[in-house]
Parts: structure tokens; sequence; C-alpha cells
């Protein structure tokens, strides 16, 4: 049954993309039906799988040859494994919840059809991007992630903002892709196959340059989908598409593509220590940069958007310690899945509540208002930011023992920036849940963005009730699975290694962490909570403040590095090609053309030339045998 975990969604968007405006009135319900049939499905093979021994539970499945073309042959195939399961039941499940609850989010939206339609291509190509086989699998899911993130950021195509911001993450995201691409074609060149089982049972042949080459063009392209540094200015924009759109890609799913690109290519990241080093560098930078960022923004969505860069960058992390990260990386991913979504579609239960406005300096009291928002997205809160004994606290601390368990420099740089921005994330995220329902309730004597009054008020219960699924995610997840998901992942990603030295006493991480987040809380109710939230955001701040406000100059570097010289190298490009390549094309069809006018003019027709002609080409032939003769 598992080749119907790809064909129901795609079915799905098939349908309702051809039936046009005569799906508007069941659409969306057949958008849901797919994903909770995928759900089900999904959760038969787990199953099944449950009950194979450890060394079963790889199976893989060919449907039939998709590419033949010399020495390349490419199966479409999927693996059926303890990693690709565990990811199609976040995809499918998550997936169900964001679609029930778009039912309700999206009824006054006159193109709601065509909005499941993409929801459904979306899951469609992130279950293909994990289940399939090989690489030339992945990156077809990959593309057809980037496509539907593409429609859906975009979604709002009457807003300039939302189509700037939908080509930003298309183009940013080829940056990426350029660099996972160039990494199946080295693979293919030095193994002659792009399957992997084959490819990890037989990289240790490839020189290690080589090997180091190809973990480093695998990363960029986890930088691209994944938002980290330097590629992740793409995802706060993005939140110019629709709110589940926000919790589906850049919470559960799209931006944990490049974990999982990294996870599954785990037995070629073992043999690079260097190309480990870089991916964990790498995280620690973006883990930092998101916390920073999300402290200035008023935004709420924004806010959540550099939570999710710094989560992300957490789980980056995390595969890059190795054997000793790959599977609390995964855990921190799902844990991760059940929170930030319930937040995120907590944020757009705001929205709808508040005329679609964003700005948390016009919320204020809305606990009162919104009881089962307040309560859900407080216990999402609680998980953000490591509450003991929520999901977070299982999964992030997790991730900052075993940073801090690397020895010499490395725990002290990789465990102490994880830890800074634990801090830093009980901060903003307690500044966001004082701005946004504790407080004077400053939307009573505020106009809306839009001109109308507000008229703040709970949401239909297609909304509260996934909402209330994510909350016990959020709560019970983290400790359901941290004691069992190591061993079951086990048979993809290799036995755990537990940190055994390290720079810090393992049984003080914990404390060290908690009390952090504690001091973020502390600060966030006296800077802010204390205070009367002025609505206008002020102008005259601090230059740390302008600097996060700026996103730490994140679109100047991309435009610095990367879009200026690309645009100078394609005016290159392009010089070349019209006078170069074509100048050379059309000076050999020009001087063909002239010659050829010139001789045509010999024929004049008269006997009397060509004789004369015939006497030249004799006279010539005798001199020169003359010549030779007499030599």
């Amino acid at each position: 049954m598992a080749w119907l975990l790809v064909a129901l969604p795609a079915a799905g968007a098939l349908v309702l993309f051809v039936a046009g405006r005569r799906a508007d009135r069941w659409g969306h319900w057949l958008g849901v039906a797919t994903v909770l049939a995928a759900f089900v499905v999904g959760l038969t093979v787990f199953v099944e799988t449950l009950g194979l021994a450890p060394g079963a539970r790889t199976r893989e499945l060919k449907l039939w040859e998709w590419i033949s073309s010399g020495p390349l042959s490419v199966d479409f195939g999927l693996r059926l494994d303890p990693l690709s399961l565990t990811f199609v039941l976040l995809i499918t499940g998550v997936g169900a919840l964001i679609h029930i609850y778009s039912v309700g989010y999206m009824s006054h939206d006159p193109h709601r059809r065509r909005f499941f339609a993409e929801l459904n291509l979306f899951v469609a190509a992130m279950l293909v991007l994990v289940l399939g086989d090989n690489f030339v699998m992945l990156y077809l899911g990959w593309e057809g992630v980037g496509l539907a993130s593409y429609l859906l950021i975009g979604f709002f195509q009457d807003r300039p903002a939302a189509a700037t911001a939908a080509k930003k993450a298309f183009l940013m995201n080829r940056v990426g892709d350029v660099g996972l691409a160039i990494a199946i074609f080295l693979i293919w060149l030095n193994l002659g196959t792009l399957s992997y089982s084959e490819v990890f049972a037989r990289i240790g042949e490839v020189p290690s340059g080589t090997v180091l080459a190809i973990t480093l063009l695998l990363l960029l392209g986890a930088c691209g989908k994944s938002g980290q540094f330097p590629l992740q200015a793409w995802l706060p924009d993005a939140m110019e598409g629709p709110t589940p759109v926000s919790a589906l890609i850049h919470a559960a799913t799209m931006v944990t593509a490049g974990v999982y690109l990294i996870a599954r290519s785990s037995p070629v990241y073992d043999l690079s220590e260097t190309g480990r080093l870089v991916v964990a560098l790498i995280g620690t930078v973006t883990l930092l940069l998101g916390a920073v960022i999300g402290c200035a923004y008023d935004d709420i969505k924004k806010v959540l958007a550099y939570s999710t860069v710094s989560q992300i960058g957490y789980m980056i992390l995390a595969v890059g310690l190795g054997p000793a990260g790959y599977a609390i990386a995964i855990l921190h991913l799902l844990t991760h899945g059940f929170f930030k979504a319930g937040l995120f579609l907590g944020a757009g239960s705001v929205m709808h509540a508040m005329n679609d406005d964003v700005d948390m300096r016009r919320f204020g009291g809305l606990w009162r208002k919104m009881p089962i928002t307040f309560v859900t997205f407080g216990l999402g809160y609680l998980a953000l930011i490591g509450f003991p004994f929520l999901s977070g606290y299982f999964s992030k601390d997790a991730i900052i023992e075993a940073a801090f368990g690397q020895e010499g420099w490395r725990g002290w740089l990789f465990g102490g920036a994880a830890a800074v921005a634990a801090g830093l994330t009980a901060f903003y995220m307690t500044r966001l849940m004082i701005m946004t329902f504790f407080g004077e309730a400053r939307w009573k004597n505020v106009p809306s963005t839009d001109g109308r009054e507000y008229h703040p008020h709970e949401s239909p219960v297609t909304m509260t009730a996934p909402m209330i699924v994510l909350a016990f995610g959020s709560v019970f997840a983290g400790g359901l699975l941290a004691g069992v998901l190591p061993g079951w992942l086990a048979p993809s990603l290799g036995e755990r290694l537990e940190p055994e030295g390290g720079v810090l006493p393992h049984a003080l991480v914990p404390w060290l962490v908690v009390a952090l987040s504690a001091l973020g809380v502390v600060l966030a109710v006296l800077l802010v909570g204390r205070k009367s939230v002025p609505v206008e955001r002020p102008q005259r701040v601090s230059p740390v403040v302008a600097a996060a406000r700026a996103d730490l100059g994140a679109n100047r570097f991309n435009e610095a590095f990367i879009e200026r010289p690309g645009l100078v190298l394609t005016r290159f490009l392009t010089f070349f090609d019209d006078r170069g390549v074509d100048g050379v094309v059309n000076g050999v069809a020009t001087g063909f053309g002239g010659s050829s006018g010139r001789l045509r003019r010999l024929q004049t027709g008269f006997v009397r030339s060509y004789a004369l002609s015939m006497l030249g080409g004799a006279v010539v032939v005798v001199a020169a045998m003359l010549a030779v003769r007499f030599a």
C-alpha cells in the first residue's frame, strides 16, 4: 500500500486543479480526505514495520523504471525505513490537522479550492522527497516542494509583497538547489549509482577530498530549504502567505527537509569530520542569528519565523555532531513540528480575530476574548522555551547537552551558543505572549490597519480542534519519544553515541538551560510586562535593536555576495553569448555569404571567360611543375 502515500495527495491535487470552479463547494473536503487517508496508510505501514525485527525494517519498493540512459538507470522506488516513516507520520499527521484548520481559516476566500490543490501538491512532493530510495527521487521531491511553496507563499497574487516574497523564496532556494544537484553529479561520477543502499555501501571508495566536497554541497542544499545562514533571508518574508502555509511549510515540513537530507546522508558525513564541523558551525551561527533578530520584531508571524530559523539551527547543529546528534536532531524536529505548528495556527487564530493584523503592538489583553487560543498557544510557548517536562525540554536540552559534550573549544562554542540562544528564545517568546495576550487591551482605542474596528472573538471549531491536538503533542510528545526514538531510528542512523566527556558535567546542563530560560522570562517581564507598550513602533532605538530589525544585514549580505555577482556574471555571459558565440556564428555565416556573392560574379556565362580561366589554370600548373623540376 505504500505507493498510496504519494498517490492520494497527488490525485487530490490533480482533481482540484483540473475540476476548476466546479469543485469550489467540495474541493476543500477532498483535500482534507486525501491527506487523512494518506495518514491512515502511513500509520498502517508504520505498525506493520514495528512488528519486524530491527534488521528487517528497511525495505525498498520498486514501482517502475523511471530513467534509463546508457549506464544511468534510476527507478521510481520507495524506501520504507524508520527515518522515512517517521517523516511520513509527521507530514501526513500535522498536514491533515493544518488542512482541517484551513477549512475554517480560508472559508471566505473565493480561491479556497486552489489553495487546497496547492496544499495537496506540497504534501505529495514532500512525501516523494522523504520516501524516495535514491538521490534523483529526492531531487524530484525537492524541486516539487520548491514549486509548491512558491505557489503557496504567493497565493495572494494581488499583493505585491506576497509576489515578491514568493519570487525571493524561489530564487534563494535555487542557489541551494544548485549545490544539491552538483553533489548528486559528483556521487554519480565517482560511484556510477545514485541508489541510497549502493551509495552508502560504497562511499568509502570515494577520495576523502571528494567526500568533503559532497558534504559541503549537500549542506548548501540544506541551507536553502531549511533557511540556514547565509540563505535564511527568504523564510521570514515567506510569512506573506496564508498562515496555514506558515504552519505547514515553515514549522513541520519543508524547512526540515535540509535536516532530513543530512540525516539521510549520515554515512557520507561519518567519513568527513571537517564536513560535520562546517555543518555544526552553520547551525550555531543560525540559531544565534534567529534568536537575536526574533527579539526585535513586532510582527507576530515574523517573530515565529525567526524562531523557526533558530530552532532549525539547533537541528543542524545536532546533525553536525555526528552519531551523538542524529537521533536527537530528529527528536527535536518532531517536537518542534508539534509546538511550532500549534504556535503558527494560534497566530492565525489571533489574526482571524483581529482583522488579519499582525502587529503585536495593537493587541493586548486577548486571553479573555480567546481562551482556547490562549491556552493552546501558551502550551506551545512553554514547550518552545524548554519548560521542564514539556516537549522542548526533552529535545532542545538534549541537543545542548550533546553540544557541551564535545571536547575543547567545540564544547564551549557549540554548547555556549546553544545555551545563550535558549535564554534569548525565552525572552522573545515571553515578550510575544505579554504583548499579545496580557496587559491593556490596546486594540480598543486603535483603528485597525484596514479602518475597521477590532472585534476579537474565539475561532470556529475547525480551527481550534487542530490547535488542541497540537497542544497535546506540545506537552507529551517529547517525554513519549525521548526514550524510544533513538532505538527506533538506529537501523537508519546507527546507534546513538552518548557523550562521555565534554566541557561541563552532564547533570549540570539542564539546570543551566532552565536558569538561562528563566532569566529570559524575567527580563521580558521587567522590560515589557511592567511598562506600557506604545502602539507606534519607536524609531529611536539602540544600534543592536536597529541591526536586528535590519535582519543583521542578511539581505545586504545576499545582495553583495550572491545577487550582484550573479547579475554581473549574467550580464557578462549575455554579452559573451551575443558578441562571442553568436558573433562567431554570424561572422562565419556572413563571411561565407559575402565570399559566395563575390565568387558568383565569376560565373559570367561567356565561353571566352571560361577558356581564359582554363588557360590561366594550366599556366599555373605548368609553372609549378617546372619549379619543382628545377628546384
